[in-house]
């Protein structure tokens, strides 16, 4: 992360200032805000009304000349973010959420409004990261800074903490993970990955329920933790004395909605895998799984490369998207591939010709280590990840996966040992995941009673037998197609991020000593 600010340090600390310990500032501010006290000013107040936002009104006043001035009075509140006391003149930059402006404090104007020692106390007692309110009209400098010639001012917030020096470039990034509000108070870019975040989410939901989907809330504790394969976090409730799981996935959730006669449903939320850390991996992280009855794989593919165009453009205006170093065009069908064609592209083997025996002496020809006593399934996957992947930069719709890897897809309609699932991939990253869903109760059963056998094995990410999923698919699943996307990758590639703590605010990390 790159944390860069226009301003300079030295703009926001006297001389005396820029050598003290953080602690001894902060006791310098503590004096400060007694002395308020003592002057019968509250630090503290309870509201102030602005009637603009800094971006708004460099917007509306684009065109304002040189010296020119607007006899219209504004309302502004915002953090100072650089300051300047120049004798009887100030010039303090605010920012709000918006972006930022400047404040002109002249000593003359202000004493006619607030009286002789409004201009003095807000020299001495007003510090880089205070918030301040302001009423005042327009102007731009002669130098060409639009800027509000302020009649009054008010301290809404005293900061008893400086904005510290060392977040001034590229710096403690770690730190800033830890305290996401610094990042997010000096640089632009951070506050615009979480505003398009925020739109990405908002957009989501207005597709989908523009298209009658109704957003259904499941259980994040949960007696059985399935739907994927998995390690699930363990807690326990003292009054029913139960282990519980927080949920790895909400699809069995989901699907037993649909049982029950809902027939397109989505949940937005967050998931929790005890897996580990990387720049693709955080142990929570949101993600959406969406159900529509009557719908199979390529009605699912369809609906998510809609989505993902409507999405962009109202994200971003259109849907064309730069994500590491690659330039992503939406606007175009997504290719679809199969997966034994795209291997067989990559590696020139077919293995859909090949026994299990001969698939696994291929891998072990090209390199990919397999384990042995691999299915045919499994190699071409293992083939897959090693050679494929990577290279699928324009979106790609990859189908047909192996039985053995896919234990909730409704087996092929024509080829034997496959099953109708997709996975969606841009610069070699998995997007969204989608099946036919398997609503033959019977075939459920014996999937699941296979991943349970190598869960009792030892296999922590194998999917638990659910008795009670099992008895809704009982009851009768229509036809249905389901998919789940990761908002926190899909952000990242809205907002060209390589690191997934980049796009969650509050990322999981390892206490630092002493926490």
């Amino acid at each position: 992360m790159h944390v860069g600010v226009a301003n300079r340090y030295d703009e926001l600390l006297t001389q005396s200032e820029r050598t003290m310990p953080e602690e001894d500032l902060r006791n310098t501010r503590l004096q400060k805000v007694a002395q308020l006290r003592s002057q019968g000013v509250d630090p503290y107040p309870y509201r102030f009304a602005p009637t603009d936002r800094a971006a708004e009104l460099q917007e509306r006043y684009s065109d304002l000349p040189n010296g020119a001035e607007v006899a219209v009075e504004v309302a502004v509140a915002g953090r100072v973010i650089a300051r300047r006391v120049l004798g009887k003149l100030a010039f303090f930059t605010i920012q709000d959420e918006s972006g930022r402006i400047q404040l002109l404090l002249e000593k003359g104007r202000l004493g006619e409004t607030m009286g002789p020692e409004a201009f003095k106390q807000l020299d001495r007692l007003v510090d880089g990261g205070d918030i301040v309110g302001v009423h005042g009209t327009i102007r731009r400098t002669d130098r060409g800074e639009l800027s509000i010639s302020v009649r009054e001012w008010v301290l809404l917030c005293k900061a008893l903490l400086p904005l510290p020096s060392e977040y001034y470039g590229i710096k403690d990034t770690e730190k800033l993970y830890r305290q996401r509000y610094l990042g997010l108070i000096l640089d632009g870019k951070v506050r615009e990955t979480f505003k398009k975040r925020a739109l990405t989410v908002r957009a989501i939901r207005h597709f989908l329920d523009e298209r009658d989907f109704l957003e259904i809330e499941t259980p994040v504790l949960q007696v059985e933790a399935g739907g994927a394969s998995a390690r699930p976090f363990v807690t326990h409730h003292n009054a029913l004395d139960m282990t519980l799981f927080l949920r790895i996935a909400t699809e069995l959730h989901l699907k037993r909605m649909v049982v029950g006669g809902f027939e397109r449903v989505y949940e937005l939320g967050r998931i929790f895998r005890n897996e580990g850390i990387s720049p693709r991996h955080n142990p929570e992280f949101t993600s959406i799984e969406i159900y529509q009855a009557y719908a199979d794989y390529h009605g699912i593919m369809d609906l998510v490369e809609a989505l993902l165009k409507t999405v962009a453009t109202e994200v971003l205006g259109t849907t064309t998207a730069r994500w590491e170093g690659h330039e992503i065009d939406l606007s175009e069908p997504f290719r679809r591939l199969t997966m034994a064609a795209a291997v067989e592209t990559a590696t020139g083997i077919d293995f859909l010709a090949l026994t299990d025996g001969e698939a696994v002496a291929k891998a072990e020809g090209l390199g990919i280590e397999v384990k042995a006593g691999s299915s045919r399934g499994e190699v071409l996957y293992r083939a897959f990840e090693e050679r494929v992947e990577k290279t699928l930069v324009e979106p790609t719709f990859i189908l047909d996966y192996p039985i053995e890897i896919s234990p909730l897809a409704k087996n092929h309609r024509t080829l034997a040992g496959f099953v109708e699932r997709f996975e969606l991939y841009i610069c070699g990253r998995e997007m969204a995941d989608g099946f036919s869903e398997l609503n033959d109760p019977i075939e459920q059963r014996r999937r699941l009673e296979i991943q349970a056998a190598a869960r009792a094995a030892g296999d922590q990410e194998a999917q638990p037998l659910d008795e009670d999923f099992l008895a809704a698919l009982e009851h009768g699943l229509p036809p249905t197609g389901g998919v789940g996307i990761g908002i926190d990758r899909l952000v990242m590639f809205l907002t060209d991020n390589a690191s997934i703590r980049d796009v969650i605010a509050f990322p999981t990390l390892k206490p630092e000593a002493g926490e």
